[in-house]
């Protein structure tokens, strides 16, 4: 991979945070985007975060790494902790790896190369889904969508604009689901209604997105870009 795997890291202890964070430092195809030590700030900073992979504690208060796992939707996960019991249902929830603590950075190395493994996979294999539209389950390429936005009429709904310029409405969807199925880095999010393609953005501003796409009178469509999102969309587009 030529970019670096962009790692958030969770630990409610902080000695075994700032350790843990020290390590990741120490490896080269990671990029540390932001260390937790509560779950709660975890979970709720996520859907606004731009990442690959989550290194979790899983023995914390209140919630596990194993339930904050299952609320990820499928993102890459390793697991470190001091118990080996929970090996199993880590596996079962198709971890990249589960690291004993201790943690000795060889091993830490050697699960992000399985996480970049598996990353790289994915992103090569997977260039369509298939969604629930209102023509019924659509198969639908990564590479046809320009953007999408929340529906007027049901905001739980998504209208999908083709790059031919069809249109087509996802049923009952929510834009963190979305982010979690396309591809990250050809879409990004941009503002509460709307995910735009990458490959359309023509020009931008601190707040506004100029788009190759053309509207009724003959002009390039253009887009509010928030500050909520701005900076992983200077991310994505190398800035």
């Amino acid at each position: 991979m030529n970019t670096k795997l962009k790692c958030l890291l969770l630990d409610d202890e902080l000695p075994g945070l700032t350790y843990l964070k020290m390590l990741c430092e120490q490896i080269p195809e990671l990029e540390v985007v932001k260390a937790f030590n509560r779950p709660d700030l975890f979970l709720a900073e996520t859907a606004h975060l731009d990442f690959d992979l989550c290194i979790l504690d899983i023995e914390m208060p209140q919630i596990n790494g194993i339930e904050v796992a299952h609320l990820l939707k499928g993102k890459p996960v390793i697991f470190t902790t001091a118990h080996k019991e929970y090996a199993a249902e880590a596996f079962d929830l198709d971890a990249v790896d589960f690291v004993r603590k201790p943690i000795e950075l060889e091993r830490l190395q050697k699960a992000v190369q399985k996480a970049i493994k598996q990353i790289a996979n994915t992103k090569h294999s997977k260039k369509f889904v298939y969604m629930n539209t209102n023509q019924g389950k659509s198969l639908i390429y990564f590479d046809r969508i320009f953007y999408l936005k929340a529906s007027a009429i049901d905001s739980r709904d998504k209208d999908v604009l083709l790059k031919d310029g069809s249109t087509i409405l996802l049923k009952n969807i929510s834009f963190e689901k979305l982010q979690s199925i396309l591809p990250p880095t050809m879409f990004c999010r941009i503002n509460k209604q709307e995910i735009i393609a990458i490959d359309s953005v023509l020009h931008f501003s601190f707040d506004q997105i100029t788009s190759n796409l053309l509207n009724e009178q003959n002009k390039p469509l253009m887009f509010y870009l928030s500050e909520v999102y701005r900076n992983a969309f200077l991310e994505k587009v190398k800035i």
